[in-house]
């Protein structure tokens, strides 16, 4: 009895291990509940890896005029084709934007996005969203409950390297500049269609209670531990020159 009882708590105790090890952080909201801080940890340390990645060689990465405008990013890592299907979600990510008052960027906020054909531009291997947000008007569409790119929001595939700073000045009436990276490359992309929202589920798990994604952009939640990689890669990497 004593043996059987020995070996029911060390089957139970592996079957945990291998439950924490066995974490599928590619899928939201995240299950199991034990899953939930490395996950958080994992997506958002993928998002810092993706922002810094955009902006590489001056050649063929996103000017950093550009970068130097945005009033806010939206970062959405690992977009796989394999999921492109009618009605599918996308993609999910994180928004942040800068502080209304004196410098640095709010907490990340989560978001999913949908709809659109943006899948079939970025290859069989799929890729990485970066959208920059140029002026308040975008802005203040990021922060509703649901934003339609070429619809409610004006979009338009972004510039990148030396040469696009050129077309820059053409662009500028856009609210959002869309970017894909894939295979190592980066491109501007078009999101026409493509839909933006917030991610309430995530949103809750990551800060412990329910927030919404305009509380979180405009500076009234503080960033949790989770995103201290994303906050230091937003702050060597999107500096603003002074205007």
């Amino acid at each position: 009895m004593r043996l059987s009882s020995v070996l029911l708590v060390l089957s139970v105790s592996c079957f945990a291990s291998y439950a924490a090890d066995a974490c599928d952080c590619s899928h939201f909201p995240i299950k199991p509940t034990a899953c939930v801080p490395e996950c958080l940890r994992d997506r958002l340390n993928a998002a810092a890896d993706v922002l810094a990645s955009f902006n590489g060689a001056p050649d063929k990465s996103v000017p950093q005029e550009l970068i130097a405008k945005a009033e806010c990013v939206v970062i959405v890592p690992g977009v796989k084709k394999a999921s492109f299907t009618v009605g599918a979600q996308y993609g999910h990510g994180f928004a942040v934007c800068r502080r209304g008052s004196g410098p640095g960027w709010t907490a990340p906020a989560a978001i999913r996005m949908e709809g659109g054909s943006f899948g079939f531009q970025l290859g069989v291997s799929g890729g990485d969203l970066l959208l920059l947000v140029m002026n308040r008007s975008g802005v203040k569409r990021l922060l509703g409950n649901k934003s339609t790119l070429g619809d409610e929001a004006t979009v338009a595939a972004g510039p990148v390297g030396r040469e696009g700073i050129a077309q820059t000045d053409a662009l500028m009436h856009a609210e959002v500049l869309s970017y894909a990276r894939s295979a190592g490359s980066i491109a501007g992309i078009s999101l026409l269609g493509a839909t933006i929202r917030p991610d309430d589920e995530v949103n809750q798990q990551l800060y412990g209670q329910a927030v919404s994604n305009r509380e979180v952009l405009t500076g009234e939640v503080k960033a949790t531990a989770a995103a201290s990689k994303l906050e230091a890669v937003l702050s060597r990497d999107l500096t603003r020159t002074a205007r």
